[in-house]
């Protein structure tokens, strides 16, 4: 079995993220499983950028580690910023004109020098494709065919095709071959980030409409949506603008998703409880990142759980969903959509920067599809909100009369401010969040990975760290995807018999384990990181042996 880290960095704007994505795809080529994170900063030039690529010839791989086994340096930065992380046997290839050559003199580092310039202006190409000849010297040197990985050069360069494949050609035949790749015989899987996988599941439920503001890091889902034909998108002046133009297009009969962060999203509460009210299907995906306020913009957090599990005001239904990696993602795409329409409820749908932005290979664990959902008679006898939970549901063009308001109302829509006309509505919309929880109770709510007597639970993109740290330790797994309704009793059975229970969480104050007590459950200790940066597998294992006592 083969494993490998790579690195591949440089100044925002010179294509290393480019280089990262045509990596992993000439890998995935080949049969190997690949991840890639992703590192940037909040910069349109300059700073520093890299994509660190996972690869493996026999399992898959969703986390990244602190050990760099080729660093791939289109300038002296990158050198500088993990020079560390390189060990004994490692590879270093870079631009022959970094002139610090000091840095590359490291015992046991093999290092490689590319003529980038050279290769350019033999080529005819531009400074701008100094990423392609990078990269096509490493597929050489890695002893891949150049015309196997010739079709995916071809589809990624889609604008200057030919003078990239020139630069391409004339670098692989200037590199020196070192090794052979290995056929794996496994087929390639599709690559995908969080952001597509949650659109394409979406797609799969019948998604007409996307509206959103782009916000880092849930832009993705607007983007590759605008992209997708027949569906409809729009990008307004702000946030509230784009939650009640979503909250139009619902109530005109059009299965809409809205992307955003935290900033975003909490604009956008207000109109979370208007949904709720009138009984509106929203579909919110909320993409975590460091904060508060603009905090860390680009980089990882999992801050905002009890934000979404408390967003909108007074007594409401809502579902919250948080997938763990891309599979789970595109299923829950679809079905978090699926339950907005057929519930007529605020659906929030939470992933974080690192399973928004990275880049997995989806292995098709899941089918979703549209459901069908209680649709109201098209007549003049319909009544809007009749129904002792979930209501008959009908849209503007007929000869119903459909009606939609945020104020407290009777079964026909005509505003109330009646007690028992009150008291009898709440009660309607709390039996809808009943009908949900019986729904959730066969539903793939919480998952269980090992048995073991620690259990250690998790949410979102920490799943990848954790099934890798583990694998040869004796603990119990446990990952709640539905946060709201929370499956108490399916955690509970999840942890019966557990000696000890620690959270496992990329924020300072332990929110899943303050969500378990609120729920009855106790949670003995915590793994809690909030540097901005993800769990890297080497430094999780060690903090969860030390808790553990191994």
């Amino acid at each position: 079995m083969e494993n490998f880290q790579i690195i591949v960095g440089g100044a925002a704007g010179e294509g290393s993220k480019k280089a990262g994505l045509i990596i992993a795809k000439m890998f995935n080529s080949y049969g190997y499983r690949v991840f890639i994170h992703e590192d940037y900063h909040s910069l349109v030039r300059g700073g520093h950028n890299f994509s660190q690529i996972s690869v493996s010839s026999d399992i898959g791989i969703e986390a990244k580690k602190d050990r760099i086994d080729f660093l791939l340096a289109l300038n002296e930065d990158t050198v500088m910023k993990h020079k560390d992380k390189l060990g004994v046997g490692s590879v270093l290839m870079y631009d022959v004109s970094i002139t610090n050559t000091e840095v590359l003199q490291k015992d046991g580092i093999e290092t490689i020098p590319v003529p980038i310039d050279e290769i350019i202006n033999e080529s005819e190409g531009s400074s701008l494709m100094k990423n392609t000849a990078l990269v096509s010297s490493f597929s050489k040197m890695m002893g891949m065919e150049f015309e196997k990985i010739k079709p995916i050069l071809e589809k990624e360069f889609n604008r200057e095709t030919e003078k990239n494949i020139k630069v391409s050609e004339t670098a692989f035949n200037k590199t020196e071959k070192r090794r052979e790749t290995i056929e794996t015989g496994k087929d390639p899987l599709p690559l995908l980030s969080g952001n597509k996988a949650v659109a394409m599941g979406a797609l799969k439920a019948g998604l007409e409409c996307c509206i959103s503001y782009p916000m880092t890091p849930a832009t993705g889902v607007f983007s590759f949506l605008t992209t997708v034909e027949g569906i409809r998108t729009c990008q307004p002046e702000n946030e509230i603008s784009v939650v009640s133009m979503a909250l139009g297009t619902a109530y005109a009969g059009r299965r809409t998703i809205v992307s955003t962060s935290g900033g975003g999203f909490a604009l956008m509460t207000e109109s979370l409880s208007f949904s709720a009210q009138s009984e509106i299907p929203l579909l919110i995906v909320l993409s975590q990142r460091m904060g508060p306020a603009t905090g860390v913009p680009t980089y990882v957090g999992q801050g905002d759980l009890l934000f979404a599990l408390n967003s909108g005001h007074g007594d409401m239904e809502r579902f919250v969903v948080a997938p763990g990696d891309v599979d789970e993602a595109y299923y829950w795409g679809g079905k978090a959509l699926n339950i907005a329409w057929r519930y007529q409820m605020p659906s929030i749908l939470l992933l974080d920067k690192e399973l928004s932005e990275n880049t997995y290979g989806l292995e098709g664990r899941y089918q979703i599809e549209k459901e069908d959902i209680v649709e109201g008679l098209n007549d003049t006898g319909y009544k809007r909100y009749e129904g002792n939970d979930i209501s008959p549901i009908a849209f503007p063009g007929g000869e119903a009369v459909v009606k939609a308001t945020g104020y407290e109302h009777t079964k026909d829509g005509i505003s109330t401010e009646t007690p028992q006309e009150v008291k009898e509505m709440v009660e309607k919309r709390i039996r809808k969040g009943e009908r949900l929880r019986e729904e959730l109770e066969v539903l793939e709510a919480v998952k269980v990975y090992k048995e073991g007597p620690v259990a250690i639970v998790f949410w979102g993109s920490t799943k990848g760290a954790l099934l890798e740290a583990t694998k040869d330790m004796n603990v119990r797994l446990v990952q709640p995807l539905v946060m709201q309704p929370f499956p108490e009793k399916r955690m509970k059975e999840a942890l019966e018999g557990a000696e000890k229970v620690i959270c496992v969480e990329m924020n300072s104050g332990g929110q899943l384990a303050q969500v378990m007590r609120m729920n009855g459950i106790e949670v003995d200790d915590k793994v809690l990181k909030y540097d901005a940066r993800p769990f890297t597998v080497e430094g999780l294992r060690s903090i969860l042996e030390e808790k553990i006592n191994i």
